[in-house]
């Protein structure tokens, strides 16, 4: 049998594989819809951390299913389509867990992946240098280990607070962990002390975790600067055995130089020097002192060290031994007369010198010798030694007094024969004598009186005058003379022969004398202050003019005294009208007494008595005198009338009558002027009762904040307010504040019933009233005939009923009363009844009143309702409404509540015109 030819076989090739296609096409489309889901994809977990994994298919039948991870698993939970498993201490970088279920002969997989994060819990600082020379650089090394992703890492290396450097590593691999950040600094001065540290941020935010950060361990770093130069030495050269001298050491250039170290040495002595620090200098002071075990060359060292350098000088110093030559005399106090050896020694390397004159050989002594005498007393030998050490010539002296005994001398120039002294001043009285022993000098009157303290410091008095004889002793011998003391002081003007007040009388003859005391004898002028030409001499007729201070001056060569003599001039008294008034208005409460001086000397004593009806006997209060010690007493009334006042001293007497009235300041009080006053709405505006007292009679002034009292007719609300009210005359003001309250005729401002729409049969509704009145209105109410269970509150403003029923329908009256009138207005509450529905079951009737519900519906939504009437669309439960129109009432209305059949009323005010709107609700 013939094959197929090649066409057929194209075509049969052709037909399986659109079938083959075909079959495929359908199994992909039907096995499309099943999935594997693993929860979550992707995950971050804290390193050593756990996860919880959800593997689930939407196979409605897994053959079977798993999770493939290399983590270690805690536990496991399974369903029909899904698994969950938790893995524990997860430590890799990164992992991809495979979620897999085998359905429909195929194998549905999902591939999640896992990384791990470790917070930057380690930040190291490498240690920086002990010292940093400062302009160098150091390096600043920071590591983190372990921490990752190192991609989310930012290390930032800071000085202080300030940022040095910053450095992402974003772009690293998922899998790397830890960090290193390396940074050069250039050491400052400023640097010094300066804290360094590293601060690392690990921002897990983009991921949905947070930012974890943590900083190293500060690090203090010490930069150092030191000056090349050595330190400058300052020390003596040479250094004598036993002596003690001052050596420095200075730098400069050193920073910070509180750190530098100093050692100062002389030898192998440590001289523990002290610092003393001045900017960016130091100086170290220090004693050296030299013994006998360092006699010799010697070097002295000084030393500065800081940040691990030192500085160093180095100086050579000669310590050697030099004592003073020794000076003797042969006897150190003679006679006069006598023979004395001087005798000047010193080292063996020194050559001596006595009184200038060389030894002739070195380290040989030198003597002299004399006769004494007594200008060789107290004389005074000199020894001089000199020593050549380290090419310098050094040079010692001493000295020694010899003593020559003599006997005394009273010489004019040490103990004059006439002395005169100026009394007064504290002087030394010296009368020396010249003699070996010291000799003693005694000075006293001839007649066995006064004795003169020698040398001694005290005041020279006038009662040291006279003749003296001085005696000089010793035990040499004796000397004596004869001396005159002669004591002069300047002029005195005592109250014997000066005194201090003179008192003349007017009319009489008199005249001025003062006698001075004085050595010399002084010369007495008296004249008048600041009269030089008015010299008082001779009698004077005394006139008033007289009276006053005059000057008498005393003079002699030591000195003038001088003494302000008053004179006073007595007179008898005399009034003035300036200050003794004879009219005198007295203003009650001032405090002022009647002012009456009198002219008289010495003053006279004033006293006005009453001599009128009202005033007979009475005493006039006086002021007292300026700057009197004793205070008042201020009268507080004093009647006025004619005084006769009376001036008395020891020169007679005068008289004067005085006229006196009395007024008063303004005064307000309650009686006068209320404090609270209270007006009437609408009647006619007056003044504010306000009057004052006083004399003359003060005017009142009243206004408000400032403002005038205003011209109206009638009382408003308005007034109520403080008023200020001023009473003035011409010796003062008061006032006083006054409240005025305003008080008017009540008036219902509000009646308004609530709910505002009506009231259905057991509804509540609230009737408000509120009035407005003063004092405030007391409220009443009137209710329909029959209405029971009516609550009203505290204040009657609100009567409230509770299950309303038909008696409740009908007018409300609200009434408010004060002491000014009466106010009433009216509202009426209507509640409506039910109407009953009979419904017919079955399907027709359902379907009957389908129809007819959507006819109203269609009906309701097409018409509107007249002027007061208002539209109720179904509630739940079924019911019509219509439309209804009454008289007296007001609108009302309201829609049935959800739940079932309700009926509405309404309510409203009664105002002269209008109209009453109900709402009927019928029910099925």
């Amino acid at each position: 049998m013939p094959g197929p030819s090649p066409g057929l076989r194209r075509a049969l090739l052709g037909l399986w594989a659109a079938l083959g296609l075909g079959l495929f096409g359908l199994s992909a489309v039907s096995q499309e819809p099943f999935w594997a889901d693993l929860q979550p994809r992707v995950a971050f977990v804290e390193r050593g951390g756990s996860l919880w994994l959800n593997c689930s298919t939407n196979c409605p039948r897994p053959e079977r299913g798993g999770l493939e991870t290399s983590l270690r698993r805690n536990g496991t939970q399974r369903g029909l389509r899904w698994l969950a498993r938790q893995l524990v201490d997860i430590r890799e970088p990164e992992t991809q867990p495979v979620c897999f279920f085998r359905c429909a002969r195929r194998t549905l997989q999902a591939r999640g992946l896992i990384r791990t994060f470790q917070r930057p819990d380690r930040v190291e600082l490498m240690p920086l240098p002990p010292w940093q020379p400062v302009g160098e650089n150091f390096t600043l090394s920071c590591r983190v280990p372990g921490a990752g992703p190192r991609a989310s890492l930012t290390l930032t290396l800071l000085r202080g607070a300030q940022e040095l450097i910053r450095r992402s590593f974003a772009g690293e691999p998922p899998r790397a962990r830890g960090a290193v950040l390396t940074a050069t600094v250039l050491a400052r001065r400023e640097d010094h002390g300066a804290n360094f540290s590293c601060r690392a941020e690990l921002d897990l935010r983009p991921h949905g975790l947070g930012l974890f950060e943590n900083s190293s361990a500060p690090r203090e770093l010490r930069t150092f600067s030191l000056s090349p130069d050595p330190p400058r030495l300052t020390a003596p050269r040479l250094l004598e055995v036993g002596s003690e001298r001052p050596v420095s050491c200075a730098l400069d250039g050193l920073f910070p130089a509180s750190e530098a170290r100093v050692y100062l040495a002389l030898g192998d002595q440590n001289l523990s020097p002290d610092v003393t620090l001045d900017g960016d200098a130091l100086v170290a002071t220090a004693t050296a002192t030299a013994s006998a075990e360092q006699e010799g060359a010697r070097q002295l060292v000084c030393n500065v060290t800081l940040g691990g350098e030192d500085r160093e000088t180095r100086e050579n110093v000669t310590i050697y031994s030099f004592p003073a030559p020794l000076l003797t005399l042969s006897e150190p106090s003679v006679s006069e007369g006598q023979m004395v050896t001087v005798t000047c020694a010193a080292v063996a390397q020194a050559l001596v010198t006595l009184e200038g004159v060389p030894a002739a050989v070195l380290g040989q002594p030198a003597q002299l010798q004399l006769n004494a005498t007594e200008n060789d007393d107290r004389r005074n030998f000199f020894c001089d030694a000199t020593l050549d050490v380290d090419g310098e010539t050094l040079i010692k002296n001493r000295s020694a007094e010899l003593r020559v005994l003599y006997a005394p001398r009273l010489d004019d120039s040490d103990c004059p024969r006439s002395w005169t002294w100026p009394e007064g001043p504290e002087q030394t009285l010296r009368c020396e004598a010249r003699g070996n022993p010291e000799p003693s000098v005694h000075c006293a009157r001839s007649d066995g009186g006064a004795v003169l303290a020698l040398g001694l410091l005290g005041p020279i008095t006038r009662a040291l005058s006279g003749t003296y004889r001085c005696k000089a002793a010793n035990d040499q011998g004796e000397a004596v003379k004869d001396v005159t003391l002669t004591v002069e002081y300047a002029p005195a003007l005592d109250s014997v022969g000066c005194p201090e007040r003179i008192t003349w009388l007017e009319g009489t003859e008199a005249s001025l004398s003062c006698v001075a005391h004085g050595v010399p004898p002084p010369d007495v002028i008296c004249m008048r202050s600041g009269e030089l030409a008015a010299v008082i001499e001779g009698l004077l007729r005394v006139t008033r003019e007289h009276a006053g201070t005059y000057r008498c001056e005393a003079t002699n060569p030591r000195g003038s005294a001088a003494k302000n003599v008053a004179i006073t001039v007595e007179y008898g008294p005399r009034f003035e009208e300036p200050s003794c008034p004879s009219n005198w208005t007295w203003v009650e409460g001032s405090g002022h007494l009647f002012p009456c001086e009198v002219d008289g000397k010495p003053q006279p004593s004033v006293k006005c008595v009453g001599s009128g009806d009202a005033t007979e006997g009475v005493l006039l209060p006086l002021a007292p005198p300026d700057h009197s010690p004793i205070a008042p007493r201020i009268p507080r009334v004093l009647a006025p009338g004619i005084y006769v006042c009376n001036a008395t001293n020891r020169h007679g007497s005068v008289a004067k009558t005085v006229v006196v009235s009395a007024e008063s300041p303004p005064e307000m009080d309650e009686s006068t002027c209320p404090s609270h006053q209270t007006w009437l709405e609408g009647t006619e505006a007056s003044a504010l009762a306000c009057a004052a007292r006083g004399r003359p009679s003060p005017g009142v002034l009243c206004s408000r904040e400032g403002t005038p009292w205003p011209e109206q007719q009638r009382v408003s609300r308005e007034d109520a307010g403080i008023y200020h009210c001023v009473a003035t005359n011409a010796h003062g003001t008061d006032s006083r504040t006054v409240t005025v309250g305003v008080e008017y005729q009540p008036v219902v401002a509000e009646l308004a019933a609530s709910p505002p729409g009506g009231v259905r049969p057991g509804g509540n509704f609230t009737l408000t009233c509120r009035a407005e009145a003063w004092p405030p209105a007391q409220i009443s109410w009137r209710a329909p005939p029959g209405a029971l269970n009516i609550g009203l509150s505290s204040n009657n403003s609100t009567l409230s009923v509770a299950g309303a029923m038909g008696s409740h329908g009908g007018e409300y009256e609200c009434a408010a009363t004060n002491a000014h009138g009466r106010h009433a207005r009216r509202i009426t509450v209507r509640v409506a009844g039910p109407w009953l529905w009979v419904a017919v079951g079955g399907a027709a009737g359902g379907a009957a009143l389908l129809a007819a519900g959507a006819g109203l519906a269609f009906y309701v939504q097409s018409t509107a309702c007249k002027k007061g009437e208002y539209n109720v669309q179904e509630a739940e439960s079924s019911g019509e409404a219509v439309c209804l129109n009454g008289a007296g009432g007001g609108a009302g209305g309201a829609a049935g509540a959800e739940g079932g059949p309700e009926a509405a009323g309404g309510a409203a005010e009664s105002p002269a015109e209008g109209e009453v709107f109900a709402i009927q609700l019928t029910s099925a």
